[in-house]
């Protein structure tokens, strides 16, 4: 199982975001992960923190696809690629209502169906392959030329049966929010492999995303979570998976504890068919400090 980190780009100048990628780097941190939040764009920032490294993987986990055509993302997309020597990792999702309704004023109806529909479009794309396509609510047209681009590797996140069809039939792979080692197992991993079989692809990624902090004070943390993130338990997609696992929010998903403890529970996850685990510092800053170095040691042990 690989070990992936997430940078918290939030309110942090590229020096401070291209240090801690570096340091990621030389722990042997397979990829670095960000997010597309309210403040840099995900794949402009990858382009700029790239030149601070020289060899570690870049993601995005995950580019909403309702704001952005598919030739318009597969464009960006293909132009970092060849700005950071061919390592990034595209992921794509479909968002939430909250954000796609109520901020773009954009339908969200059917979502794995659109979903779909953009995923087959985008592929070819990214391949830089002539593209002819027409859905239902989708069209696409074109072909890009973006010289020493390679194709770049994408994922979807995906939580429902549909979702994690369209993954392992058309991607890589998925990456799982909220979802712990018993959804994993019993779930994520037999659906999407099950649907990349179908179609002759070879066995999924599944990078799970967990809240982690390496703490002696887990209840403080758990409340921490719940206070920045107990929102997301009332999202559809999100409530189904938590629903799945028996939580009652997503500060029950999270991996708290000494480092022996959260070593464990690593181990379960791989156990469970995770391919990469992607840690995600949370608590205070002494937290995020601990966790993240500890993030780094165990991934250098693992080399």
């Amino acid at each position: 199982m690989r070990i992936g980190l997430w940078i918290d780009e939030e309110g942090k100048a590229i020096d401070e975001i291209g240090a801690a990628a570096k340091a990621a780097e030389d722990a042997g941190i397979d990829r670095v992960w960000f997010s597309q939040r309210l403040g840099w764009d995900a794949l402009t920032l990858i382009a700029g923190v790239a030149p601070y490294t020289s060899r570690i993987g870049y993601a995005v986990g995950v580019v909403p696809v309702y704001p952005r055509h598919p030739l318009a993302l597969a464009a960006q997309a293909l132009s970092v690629q060849a700005l950071i020597g061919n390592r990034l990792t595209l992921g794509v999702g479909s968002s939430h209502p909250h954000m796609v309704e109520g901020m773009l004023g954009l339908s969200m109806d059917r979502p794995a169906a659109y979903v779909r529909e953009y995923v087959e479009a985008l592929g070819p794309l990214l391949a830089g392959e002539p593209t002819d396509y027409e859905g239902e609510r989708l069209t696409a047209r074109g072909q890009l030329d973006i010289a020493g681009a390679e194709a770049p590797e994408l994922i979807l996140a995906a939580l429902g049966p549909r979702m994690l069809k369209t993954a392992g039939e058309l991607t890589a792979g998925t990456t799982t929010s909220w979802a712990g080692p018993e959804v994993i197992e019993s779930f994520v991993r037999p659906t999407i492999d099950r649907a990349a079989a179908a179609v002759g692809r070879p066995a999924p990624q599944v990078v799970a995303g967990v809240c982690v902090a390496v703490t002696d004070d887990p209840g403080a943390t758990r409340q921490w979570i719940r206070e920045r993130f107990g929102a997301a338990g009332d999202m559809p997609a999100y409530r189904a998976v938590l629903d799945r696992g028996g939580k009652a929010g997503p500060e029950d998903t999270a991996v708290l504890g000494d480092e022996e403890t959260v070593a464990k529970e690593l181990k379960r996850f791989e156990d469970a068919g995770t391919t990469e685990f992607l840690v995600c510092p949370v608590g205070t800053d002494a937290e995020v400090e601990r966790t993240t170095r500890f993030a780094l040691d165990y991934a250098a042990v693992q080399q």
